[in-house]
């Protein structure tokens, strides 16, 4: 009984695991987090952002805050009245990346952003599913591609009931 549910599990994971694609968290600046010294631009080189991650900004609150605005405004570490009106300030600020593009962030605290605490977070597209598997061909019989699947879940199932 127990090795048929365990088939079961393989053959569902195996059909349906492959087509789910899952979202990043990153903390931004990683262990130590959005403050002074430290090097956004190589953080954010180093990690592929895509639509539906997310990056939290964790400081304390009061000591720093993130502003986002526009690339001009990044590279001259200005922030603009609207965008200072809208300024995140908890200390554990999370945003979803929602659409591919360039995202600029900064710290409107006086002298921080010109000190480096500023990070361009480029992202890309979602990583798209596998396609839909075509439905059958030859008069409703399963195709070769799931046969295949099917027997590589059978030969794996049967080789962890063996070992169990």
């Amino acid at each position: 009984m127990a090795s048929k549910q365990l088939v079961i599990v393989l053959a569902v994971a195996f059909v349906v695991l492959p087509a789910v694609v899952r979202a990043t968290d990153y903390v931004v600046g990683d262990e130590k987090g959005w403050g002074l010294e430290v090097n956004y631009t190589a953080w954010a080189e180093a990690k592929e952002f895509r639509v539906g991650d997310t990056i939290l900004f964790s400081y304390a609150s009061g000591a720093h805050n993130v502003i986002e605005v526009g690339g001009p405004d990044f590279r001259a570490c200005n922030v603009p009245q609207p965008a200072a009106a809208n300024a995140l300030t908890s200390g554990n600020d999370v945003i979803t990346l929602s659409s591919a593009g360039r995202r600029w962030f900064l710290c409107g605290k006086e002298g921080h952003c010109q000190k480096g605490q500023k990070v361009l977070i480029p992202i890309r597209e979602a990583l798209a599913s596998p396609p839909p598997m075509p439905p059958p061909t030859n008069g409703g019989a399963v195709g070769f591609p799931f046969q295949a699947l099917m027997v590589a879940v059978m030969a794996m199932a049967v080789a962890m009931v063996a070992m169990i």
